[in-house]
Formats: C-alpha cells, structure tokens, sequence
C-alpha cells in the first residue's frame, strides 16, 4: 500500500484528479486547496458549481484549519459515531474557493478508512471526496460499478482495494448552523 499512498499523493500535488476508495464509497478527489482541480472534478462530475463537494481529513485536529469555528460538539459526535459522518460547518476557509457552498459552508469527514487516511496525512491537506457517478447517475458503490466515462476522466486510479465486494452506504450527513443548531441532512 505504502508505493500506492507515494504515488497518489504525487499525482495530487501535481494538480491531479484521482478515483479512490474511501471509508463509504469509491469517491472522485484531489487536492481540495487546488480550484483548478476542483473545477476538473465539477466537469468529469457534470455537476452544478453550486452543489459543493465535501472533504476528508485523517484526523480531528486538522478540521480547525479548515473552519473559522469548530463547534466542541463535532468532535463528540465525529468520535461517537459508530459509522462515517460527514459534518457541515459553517464558515469554512483555506480551501478552494469553488469548493465552499454559496453559504460558505464546508462539508468534512475524518476517514476512517486505510488508503484515504494515509493519503491524506501524506499529503497534510484534505482532499475532495465525491461519488464516482456522472451527478444524476447511481453511486458507485465498489470499483467494477464505476462507468468508464469516469474511469477515463481521471489522471490516477488507484489498485489498492479494487477487488474489494463489499458495498458500504454513503456517509451520514449532520449540519451545524453559525448558531451550533444542529440538522440531520442524512441518517
């Protein structure tokens, strides 16, 4: 795995869009600093600017680079939760500007999965973490189920867990507003 996690992070500092198993789904990604990369995915996606992507980090501490405020509570929930749970904050910052929702808003979500985990703390920036589906197709929920259309969009894919059957569901959705209320968007 340790060549695997070299080369992807390569491919990402380089500007690169890579197809890459996550703790949920297989997921589209790249540097999530990067707008022209970001862009990149909006495209391969065909996906509306406006509908922002959400981030994985490999761990809690580094939300605070990434959020003006990171309410105490998140980091209860993010560590009780026995399944993956993305989390919505509000006034996110250090990403790429067309990454961030027209609220200025983030989504984030510690992984909790191997190959993500190790990329990301590689790297020492999160990274986009998108279904890899045309936006409006079903979610591909184990490698052989991606569309070759994706397939042949990205500059990596990644062998690790390829042959992996298992089909996990997308994460759980929470959203903090700026006055820490919280809203389940998905359970």
């Amino acid at each position: 795995m340790e060549e695997e996690v070299k080369k992807t992070v390569e491919i990402l500092r380089k500007g690169g869009v890579i197809l890459y198993p996550t703790d949920t789904v297989w997921g589209i990604g790249c540097d999530a600093t990067n707008e022209a990369a970001v862009k990149r995915i909006y495209e391969i996606k065909r996906r509306a600017d406006e509908k922002s992507m959400l981030v994985l980090v490999d761990n809690a501490e580094r939300i605070g680079g990434y959020v003006k405020d990171v309410p105490s509570l998140a980091y209860d929930l993010a560590e009780m939760s026995e399944k993956p749970l993305t989390i919505i904050y509000p006034g996110a910052k250090n990403l790429a500007q067309n990454l961030i929702a027209p609220d200025g808003s983030i989504g984030i979500r510690i992984t909790g999965e191997a190959f993500s985990k190790a990329i990301c703390y590689r790297l020492q920036k999160p990274i986009v973490s998108t279904s890899a589906n045309i936006s409006g197709e079903p979610t591909a929920a184990i490698f052989p189920d991606i569309s070759d259309e994706i397939k042949n969009a990205v500059d990596y894919i990644v062998r690790y867990r390829q042959n992996d059957k298992k089909k996990s569901a997308p994460s759980s959705i929470i959203k903090f507003s700026s006055e820490n209320i919280v809203e389940v968007i998905r359970k």
